[in-house]
């Protein structure tokens, strides 16, 4: 099978990095990265018919020390779900509103990444009234969850997502309930209060 080298313009299709099995999906104008999980340079094309699968491991961890996160979310003044990531230096924030969130490479997805390493139809965060999970939407890639690959997940304020070479936060800011004079009055003086 013929080899390719990062920066070569290989045409539409997937292909798999000859020394880690990461596979890379590309549009007809797209380059050949270098590999996101091992950083060589030599693919080949990958094929359905061929004996090799791609056993990808658990993505390279995120660089820093996750301050940049708790600095996110002091600034999130709202209660409510969140993804958090960081894109070109910038922190990003994306509430979750919908009970179906996308996260891809498509034009349709909620949550959009440019990117050879993202499949079109990557994940999907579901939203209901038992919890937020995250779900493979049968990515080439895979979808990892504090480093372990998932098909479906709960989350937890706090988890990393891995998609494509992109980590993502997921928060839970509660709702915080204030304290009412009305709490503090005796129990017979609201009833009062309450029945005239």
């Amino acid at each position: 099978m013929e080899s390719l080298t990062s920066g070569t313009l290989a045409g539409t299709g997937t292909f798999r990095c000859v020394g880690c099995d990461y596979v890379v999906s590309l549009a007809a104008a797209d380059a050949l990265p270098s590999c996101p999980g091992c950083g060589g340079d030599e693919f080949v094309r990958a094929s359905l018919f061929t004996g090799q699968h791609a056993t990808v491991g658990a993505p390279p961890p995120e660089q820093g020390d996750g301050t940049w996160l708790n600095a996110v979310r002091a600034g999130i003044d709202a209660a409510g779900q969140y993804l958090v990531f960081a894109e070109d230096g910038e922190a990003i924030v994306h509430e979750l509103t919908r009970e179906w969130t996308r996260i891809g490479r498509s034009l349709a997805a909620d949550v959009r990444f440019d990117d050879p390493t993202v499949s079109r139809r990557h994940a999907l965060v579901v939203r209901q009234a038992d919890g937020v999970r995250v779900l493979d939407d049968r990515s080439l890639n895979g979808v990892f969850v504090n480093g372990e690959r998932v098909e479906w997940r709960v989350l937890r304020d706090g988890d990393e997502l891995v998609v494509g070479r992109h980590h993502l936060h997921f928060v839970d800011v509660p709702a915080v309930s204030g304290t009412r004079e009305f709490d503090a009055v005796p129990e017979a003086q609201q009833a009062r209060a309450l029945t005239g």
